[in-house]
């Protein structure tokens, strides 16, 4: 995808930010769009989420089919599998009534399941059901329906802690989690603040009819130094505080310190180095860059071969290729590409001196190329010698 499609996408579903991460999971979306895989959404509480479902619903085939979200975590235990799959009359006391579930409503559609982690083990045992064979029951019936749904599930949980403390079924989270988008932490995506801040600010003065305020230098780099437990929802109500409580438009680090949390010590809680897992992710973005790729460099190379033999010029086919979207045959070999390390470490090998020469050897050129941090791009090029 080019950078201008990318940005479009962003104006359509109201996403702000330049981070590279952010773009590739963008990519990574609409890739998989027309596919019918599950996917699983992670990131941590108040990053945005809920966007990545509808534009994987967007850039589907069934786009013009229902969608519905459904928060997981705000449905009482007792009522979750009756909100998703339905009950008859007499299933249970207040049960008055015969009563659809969002998989019945939404077939031939898309159903989010927001804070999917949230499920009880009884209901995530449905849930994969319904996952592997199309099919659920009713409460209350014993007649088997069908239905043709596609799930984007999202989740802030730990899976792999949860799954170990036996409070998510495995099974269910690889069944789930066919591709990964990652959404990444607020902190992560440093350049975006100051952007996003002045969205809010200035959405907020128009609400509420004052004069927009303004950061100092100072302040601005408070903003983007500060950790951001709450990450872009708190940052809207810290915008939104400043704007409606500051009579001085002109808002200074002081100020501005004055409506970000203390920590435990009484100091401001301030973005950490990245970790361990920072970095693994990192790398699992580059992974899926190279293996993508591959499948559009194939993809381009029958094109051309296509276009040779029915008399065309050669350059024709690349043109389209750019917007051309993976489907479910092409992803299946990429899965099974990722069986064999050895020659994918040769090809990202590959693929990172490509984008180092295409650079001049600028590494933040590179790196944004990649989908990747300067940092994970460093390290690789270390690892390979390069």
């Amino acid at each position: 995808m080019t950078q201008q499609d990318i940005q479009s996408i962003k104006q359509r579903f109201g996403i702000i930010g330049t981070n590279s991460i952010l773009n590739r999971a963008i990519e990574v979306a609409v890739q998989v769009a027309p596919t019918d895989l599950s996917v699983l959404i992670t990131g941590e509480s108040g990053v945005g989420k809920e966007h990545f479902p509808q534009i994987i619903h967007a850039y589907s085939s069934r786009k013009h089919g229902a969608y519905f979200a459904v928060n997981c975590g705000a449905i009482p235990e007792g009522t979750i599998d009756s909100e998703l799959f339905g009950h008859e009359k007499g299933a249970y006391t207040d049960a008055k009534a015969d009563r659809k579930g969002y998989f019945e409503i939404a077939d031939g559609g898309t159903l989010f399941l927001d804070e999917v982690g949230e499920l009880p083990l009884s209901t995530q045992v449905r849930l994969l059901r319904v996952l592997e064979t199309g099919e659920f029951i009713k409460m209350g019936s014993s007649q088997v329906q069908k239905t043709n749904v596609r799930v984007v599930a999202a989740t802030n949980l730990d899976i792999p802690r949860a799954i170990s403390e036996g409070r998510f079924r495995e099974d269910l989270y690889y069944r789930l989690n066919s591709v990964e988008i990652r959404v990444p932490a607020l902190r992560d995506r440093k350049e975006d603040i100051p952007l996003l801040f002045r969205k809010f600010a200035s959405d907020f003065s128009e609400k509420y009819r004052m004069p927009q305020v303004r950061l100092t230098e100072e302040a601005n780099r408070l903003l983007q130094s500060y950790y951001w437990n709450g990450n872009i929802r708190q940052l809207k109500n810290v915008a939104e505080q400043i704007n409606i409580m500051e009579t001085n438009h002109d808002i200074s680090a002081e100020t501005l310190s004055k409506y970000l949390p203390q920590n435990e010590v009484g100091g401001l809680q301030l973005a950490k180095q990245a970790t361990s897992s920072d970095s693994f992710m990192n790398e699992r973005e580059l992974l899926y860059k190279v293996l993508f790729d591959m499948k559009r460099d194939m993809s381009e190379m029958r094109q051309q071969l296509n276009g040779l033999l029915n008399g065309q010029p050669m350059a024709q086919s690349a043109s389209s290729l750019q917007s051309t979207p993976i489907n479910k045959e092409d992803y299946q070999m990429v899965e099974e590409l990722k069986e064999e390390p050895s020659n994918l470490e040769e090809v990202m090998k590959e693929r990172i001196i490509r984008e180092l020469e295409r650079s001049g050897g600028n590494r933040k050129i590179a790196a944004e190329a990649l989908g990747v941090s300067e940092r994970t791009l460093y390290r690789k090029i270390k690892e390979y010698g390069l």
